[in-house]
């Protein structure tokens, strides 16, 4: 049963939502914004034959094409303006964080605080643009190469027309996507990547579900193995869900202080430590580094040289070298996106700053290394968690030849994005009953005096 608490809450939540206009504009922007992504899934580069393409993406689905094509919502086997996605930004923002690291001017640019970050911002779109150049060259390229059951190439105009407009488009529409991530970041709600990435994957969803019971219908998996996919898919979904939320709290005190004329008393606080600090920032960079460059070669290996038809094959999903690959990117990127967003010194100088303390700990330098040496038992924890979530669905669906959404990677996008969004959400509604209280309270003083 409910409690009353809980029942108070909720209508509380439902009168502060059915008078949050700002809340619910911000929601139809983001609702409308995606609707667009959706509709630019469906504009097709100029020059392709659609039957053809077709052809060849059935004989490519079971493989790392298949999964590339799930994380654009079905806009790459129909190779549209949107074909791309938002991932060549994402692989630029790894490359600027990359620099971030070596390079003394762009380190400086980090520390110059918002001017710095509208510099780093603008350099990363730059990049995005010559990533994009590069990758459209060779998806054209590799779409010259590839030709349909009859022989029958893929492309109806010349060569030079064709690369020209596909770069064009390709770059339009993945800057296009990038704006429009970035709109619904500051006039939406939620993070506008996460949120269009997870888009394209549950787009895929029903399709999805109906493959796999298709599957069983025709005899070609058993009822067993489909009821322990979806068990599987349910466990994962609760593991993300109790490890996204799980904390490692160090507790903090505060000393009796004088604060002007008031004695302030002894007071202590716990400073909060996920388990997986990265959250989905190491699968999605992973796959970004590893789709578009393994999809080039699925595209070239058809009429290419033999040695771009052996990587094809040692990088085709369920493959060791591209289980090996993913798993250490994934792990790399644990740690150095962990790296990026928590620093040591930086926390135990602030501590310092406010008198605060771990206890038995001396403040200073022996606060950061144990708050480094904690941080980094954590990111064993979560880099660990991340490549298991990971890798094992990836070995049964390459086993199974289900499809890819129902993969770890793409549940942990899913729950995380969701569980954020719904965050952001009540954070909103927080916000205004907060306001609302603090109206009511200048209402009431108002009419004391």
């Amino acid at each position: 049963m409910v409690s009353l608490a809980e029942k108070m809450a909720a209508n509380m939540d439902m009168s502060a939502f059915s008078k949050a206009d700002e809340l619910k504009r911000r929601l139809w922007f983001t609702i409308l914004a995606l609707i667009v992504f959706r509709l630019g899934t469906f504009i097709p580069l100029p020059g392709i034959d659609a039957q053809i393409l077709s052809e060849v993406f059935t004989r490519h689905s079971g493989g790392i094409l298949g999964m590339f094509n799930m994380f654009s919502g079905g806009a790459l086997s129909r190779m549209t303006i949107f074909a791309l996605n938002i991932f060549p930004y994402i692989s630029a923002s790894i490359i600027l964080q990359l620099g971030q690291s070596v390079i003394p001017s762009l380190a400086a640019l980090k520390k110059e605080g918002e001017a710095g970050h509208r510099k780093i911002t603008h350099y990363t779109k730059i990049l995005t643009v010559l990533i994009t150049v590069i990758q459209g060259y060779g998806i054209a390229v590799g779409l010259e190469s590839m030709s349909g059951d009859t022989g029958v190439s893929a492309v109806v105009i010349p060569s030079f027309v064709f690369r020209f407009t596909t770069i064009v488009s390709l770059v339009g529409g993945t800057m296009f996507v990038v704006w429009l991530g970035d709109q619904i970041t500051s006039r939406g709600v939620g993070n506008g990547s996460s949120l269009i990435i997870t888009v394209g994957i549950i787009a895929n969803i029903p399709s999805a579900l109906a493959q796999t019971f298709e599957l069983g219908r025709v005899g070609s998996m058993s009822l067993g193995v489909i009821a322990m996919l979806m068990v599987m898919a349910l466990a994962l979904i609760y593991v993300i869900v109790f490890v996204e939320r799980a904390q490692r709290k160090i507790v903090i005190q505060y000393p009796k202080r004088q604060m002007g004329m008031r004695m302030m008393s002894a007071e202590s606080s716990h400073l909060p430590l996920k388990i997986n600090p990265t959250g989905v920032i190491p699968p999605i960079f992973a796959s970004s580094l590893l789709l578009l460059p393994i999809t080039v070669a699925n595209m070239s290996a058809q009429n290419g040289p033999s040695w771009v038809q052996t990587l094809s094959q040692w990088l085709g999903h369920g493959q060791p070298l591209y289980l090996c690959l993913y798993a250490f990117l994934i792990v790399f990127f644990s740690f150095f996106y962990t790296a990026v967003v928590f620093n040591p010194e930086d926390t135990a100088d602030n501590l310092k700053k406010h008198g605060g303390f771990v206890a038995g700990i001396r403040p200073g330098k022996n606060t950061a290394e144990y708050l480094d040496y904690v941080i980094t038992r954590l990111t064993v924890v979560g880099a660990a968690y991340l490549t298991t979530l990971c890798i094992l669905p990836e070995l049964l669906i390459s086993k199974l030849s289900v499809p890819f959404v129902l993969g770890g990677t793409t549940l942990l996008i899913v729950v995380q994005v969701t569980m954020d969004f719904v965050t952001q959400v009540q954070s909103h509604l927080i916000a205004y009953q907060y306001e609302g209280l603090l109206k009511k309270a200048a209402l009431v003083n108002k009419k004391r005096k």
